[in-house]
């Protein structure tokens, strides 16, 4: 794989979400990315323990906001190669939406849990001024 260059366009994964953005800069084992848009929302619950309702706290994980930077290591940096970048609004509803089908389909305590805690996020995604 060739290497990034800063203002390339890309997709990258950070713990358990993805997003589109720009390298602003290049690091020794990371990029720092600035987020464009969201392509998949971050999964609910603890990191360590993926799926798992009984942990001892259910964290609440939002998507990181637009133009927030990140450093995604290198191997989970990939060109962005599908043509123009969604609205970072649009783009968190779209992801929120497909979490909530996947998690509707699943009648597990780690999904029913997780919705709980979308419902929270989206309304805070969407509070009126």
């Amino acid at each position: 794989m060739s290497e990034l260059s800063i203002g390339s366009i890309v997709t990258a994964f950070y713990k358990t979400g993805k997003y589109i953005g720009e390298i602003t800069e290049i690091r020794p084992q990371s990029y720092l990315v600035r987020v464009l848009a969201v392509l998949k929302h971050p999964m609910q619950g603890d990191l360590h323990q993926p799926k798992e309702a009984m942990v001892e706290i259910f964290h609440e994980r939002k998507a990181l906001s637009y133009r927030e930077q990140m450093n995604a290591p290198k191997k989970m940096v990939k060109l962005y190669k599908e043509g123009s970048i969604p609205s970072y609004n649009e783009s968190l509803q779209v992801a929120l939406e497909k979490m909530r089908q996947e998690l509707q389909a699943d009648e597990s305590a780690f999904a029913i849990q997780s919705m709980k805690n979308l419902e929270i996020l989206n309304t805070e995604y969407y509070k009126l001024p």
